[in-house]
């Protein structure tokens, strides 16, 4: 049975005070859950107060992203080490904005999934089609390669490192998500792919979760689909009383 995991994902969003009071606003609202694990992913700037702030519960934290060389002449880079540092247990890579907005390839991702597993970091793959893509009928061979790509390669030891977000580019930020059944096909169709490339045993223990206008109304809905592990939320998370709600409304 999959643990389900709600990630929040602060995106370019909050300064180091505006962290530390999201912290402790959200705090006492999810203490009493521990069926689903939680993880916040603050930028860069705030994962050192965030850390400190959630040491004695059971949230987890994440980078928002992470280059694959340790160290060097990489200005403005943050390396897998310094994410580990700074506390992180897992790292977002390959999210849809850094593939469309920085022009991050399949070449990339694979590069920088290697460095986080290699580090001991969870990695938090994501993938999606566009609405062309879709509409084309491609998004099972689009979602299929990149899962390919991200994973040729890669020496997966432990498959809880490893966590798969779909994400369908046309449904972020939009307000118009995936319906359940459209989130639910596409992580079926994932996890079936997975057993392909892994060990069966160790494709049916990786989580697949769904990112893409996840607010406190669909997400109950989604997390009903068989196949959905849980969410990775955007904008909706930002604020700490309405992501509580979230947590609390996504019951398995």
């Amino acid at each position: 049975m999959r643990k389900p995991i709600l990630i929040g994902n602060w995106k370019m969003h909050k300064t180091v005070e505006q962290a530390r009071a999201y912290a402790g606003t959200l705090i006492p609202l999810i203490s009493k859950i521990s069926a689903t694990d939680i993880v916040l992913a603050p930028p860069f700037t705030a994962l050192s107060v965030v850390a400190e702030s959630i040491k004695t519960t059971p949230i987890g934290l994440a980078g928002q992203d992470v280059h694959w060389e340790p160290h060097g002449a990489f200005t403005g880079e943050i390396s897998p080490i310094m994410l580990a540092d700074h506390g992180c247990q897992a790292v977002i890579i390959g999210h849809s904005e850094r593939r469309r907005i920085f022009y991050e390839d399949n070449t990339a991702i694979r590069q920088k999934i290697k460095a986080a597993l290699e580090h001991n970091l969870t990695a938090i793959l994501c993938l999606g089609e566009t609405q062309e893509e879709r509409d084309t009928g491609k998004t099972s061979n689009v979602l299929s390669h990149q899962l390919e790509s991200a994973l040729d390669g890669t020496n997966l030891i432990n498959p809880t490192q490893l966590i798969i977000a779909y994400e369908p580019i046309w449904a972020i930020g939009c307000g118009t998500p995936a319906t359940p059944s459209q989130a639910n096909d596409a992580h079926e169709h994932l996890r079936k792919h997975l057993s392909s490339l892994l060990c069966p045993v160790d494709a049916e223990s990786i989580r697949i979760i769904y990112g893409g206008s996840i607010t406190a109304e669909n997400i109950n809905a989604l997390m009903s689909m068989p196949h959905v592990d849980g969410g990775l939320v955007g904008g909706a998370c930002l604020d700490p009383a309405n992501f509580a709600i979230i947590v609390n409304s996504a019951v398995k």
